[in-house]
């Protein structure tokens, strides 16, 4: 694709009249030289008049807002006019370029670009740049445009050889920055400056993209498993200090005991079967039949004698 295809700032503009003030004035002159004309019986006066009237028509110029118009007088260059209305000598100073001086966003894209671990990668940017310096821009250069547009492709190309695929995935907004000293250096002879410079893809081989899925799939992986043996690793080292502490603590073993039996009935109830001695010392009888007289109690059925 060509590249100027992207770029829409025409840089050169016809000399043509802006508003209907040339042809107002060329009415105006022209008819007050037909009228002296026609009071004078002289048709002579009328064609001088008409010649008049056109050099005077050809004379008045008006730039817009965002524009300067470069002035050459006999080829040389005179001045700088613009925004607004201005004048000009009629076949001696000519108006060959209006230069805009607004923001212009350029598209620009470097493909099949190897990057530093010879990776072929198709990079797409936008460049935003003003003309800071019309007179720079109309006279350094032949066509600005076009040279800023070539200025931004080798530039882009030059990073991409010099960077590795993983610092260009991940660190865009470096480039960037790179990018914008670069461009800028090359242009501020031309009286162009460069605002900023944004990469927006990076295109890899499909092949490269499956090799890159893989490998970040088998790297969640690794950490998944690795998080998970350093939890089991904490749990079994938390078992063999709670095994020291049991071991030295009989109360504690008894406590403990008693917890596994309450989280083991609590939820749904049902029959627990528990050795004689764990009975003895948590007199597990005396408790539960407690626990049930007062269960029945609160439901209204334990009956006074």
């Amino acid at each position: 694709m060509d590249n100027n295809q992207n770029i829409k700032i025409a840089t050169k503009k016809p000399n043509t009249p802006r508003t209907f003030l040339p042809f107002i004035l060329f009415i105006f002159v022209f008819g007050i030289f037909v009228r002296y004309g026609y009071l004078h019986d002289d048709f002579f006066i009328c064609i001088g008049g008409f010649l008049v009237a056109i050099l005077m028509s050809q004379s008045i110029k008006v730039a817009q807002q965002w524009e300067k118009a470069v002035v050459l007088r006999l080829g040389k260059f005179q001045r700088l006019a613009g925004p607004g209305l201005f004048f000009t000598i009629p076949l001696i100073d000519t108006v060959p370029y209006w230069i805009d001086q607004r923001i212009h966003a350029s598209a620009f894209n470097a493909e099949q670009t190897l990057t530093k671990d010879n990776v072929p990668v198709d990079v797409d940017a936008i460049l935003f740049w003003v003309v800071w310096d019309a007179e720079k821009a109309a006279l350094e250069v032949a066509d600005y445009l076009e040279a800023v547009s070539w200025a931004s492709q080798t530039a882009l190309r030059d990073v991409i050889g010099k960077t590795m695929l993983s610092d260009m995935l991940a660190g865009r907004e470096n480039i960037d920055i790179h990018l914008q000293k670069i461009i800028d250096q090359r242009t501020e002879a031309w009286g162009v400056a460069v605002q900023s410079v944004e990469i927006r893809d990076v295109i890899i081989p499909e092949a490269l993209q499956d090799a890159m899925s893989r490998e970040a799939q088998a790297e969640r992986e690794r950490r998944a498993r690795i998080i998970l043996a350093s939890a089991e690793s904490e749990i079994a080292e938390n078992f063999v200090n709670a095994a020291k502490i049991y071991e030295k603590n009989e109360i504690a073993v008894k406590l403990k005991s008693m917890s596994l039996l309450y989280e083991s009935v609590k939820e749904k109830g049902g029959i627990v079967i528990v050795p004689n001695d764990m009975s003895d010392y948590t007199n597990l009888g005396t408790n539960m039949g407690l626990q049930q007289k007062l269960n029945n109690k609160n439901a209204g059925l334990d009956k006074p004698e």
